[in-house]
């Protein structure tokens, strides 16, 4: 696994410490094609066909033939195609699957048998991470695991989350954007994430009503509704919570599997937040003994 920096900001839910099943996999959009999917994911990482064909050692002609169906790649073809990409696994999945070929990539549960080693690998960061704030969530920003150290957060702001991904948390304002004293430039952030990821992924449909659902909250800002290519995320984002005269300051670090051949490891994401100042570790260890 790999850790660095996050520019993602920190969350918490009062979900149980428990893994939940990965949801399955959207079938392909009625219609998809070979060509549609790879003339998608070129003008995504905007590339000409040109600049394609020379990643791959092919001529310009042969992936025009592709993107046009005048041609049916072979499963090796297809999967050049998205290395050249750069295609997450989920999508070459389903580049494959529009080719008429088995997908390659299989999606298991954590709580999968196969999963043991990795669920006591996140198990350990996770609790060595006490008494501070970490959880597990997946490229939607569903959180499948929270500490004990996230959940006491939560209930100590709010009394609880009542949301189970971080998007909603932060843009709801019966939720943990009531505590944040930093808001719009928190949720700003999470929303410009999304707009990111729904670019880099056209057919998510499910990553498009989260957008419209974050959205539709009272006192969203209207210009979030519109990606803003050239927004530069910070180094790191501190987020500042209130809770009465108390100000709690925290920046996260994101860890991800480096290798990966399953989709649900190849979409997860290990969140550990680590206090900004004195006062907020303070706190943190208060808690432990309280709770």
């Amino acid at each position: 696994m790999r850790g660095g920096p996050g520019t993602i900001v920190w969350s918490m839910t009062a979900a149980s410490r428990s893994f939940r099943r990965s949801a399955s996999p959207p079938p392909p959009p009625p219609g998809g094609s070979v060509g549609a999917l790879l003339r998608e994911w070129r003008q995504v990482r905007r590339l000409s066909q040109l600049d394609l064909a020379l990643r791959m050692d092919v001529s310009a002609r042969h992936v025009s033939r592709v993107e046009s169906g005048r041609a049916q790649p072979s499963r090796q073809m297809v999967a050049r195609l998205a290395d050249a990409l750069e295609m997450p696994l989920r999508e070459r999945n389903a580049l494959l699957a529009a080719g008429g070929y088995a997908r390659e990539y299989p999606e298991r549960g954590l709580d999968a048998p196969e999963m043991a080693e990795v669920r006591r690998a996140i198990d350990l960061l996770v609790q060595h991470h006490e008494p501070y704030p970490a959880f597990v969530m997946n490229r939607r920003w569903d959180v499948l695991l929270a500490s004990q150290g996230a959940v006491r957060m939560a209930h100590y702001l709010i009394g609880g989350s009542r949301h189970g991904n971080m998007v909603l948390q932060f843009c709801d304002p019966e939720d943990l954007r009531q505590a944040v004293v930093n808001w719009e430039e928190v949720a700003g952030d999470l929303i410009r994430h999304l707009h990111d990821e729904i670019v880099e992924r056209p057919g998510d449909a499910q990553s498009r009503a989260l957008l419209e659902r974050a959205l539709a909250y009272p006192g969203m800002p209207s210009r979030w509704a519109t990606r803003d290519p050239g927004g530069a995320p910070p180094p790191v984002l501190t987020v500042e919570f209130r809770k009465g005269g108390e100000r709690l300051r925290f920046f996260s670090t994101i860890t991800t599997f480096g290798t990966p051949r399953d989709v649900t490891l190849d979409e997860l994401r290990i969140e550990c937040a680590f206090p900004a100042d004195e006062a907020t570790a303070e706190v943190c260890r208060t808690l432990v003994s309280g709770s």
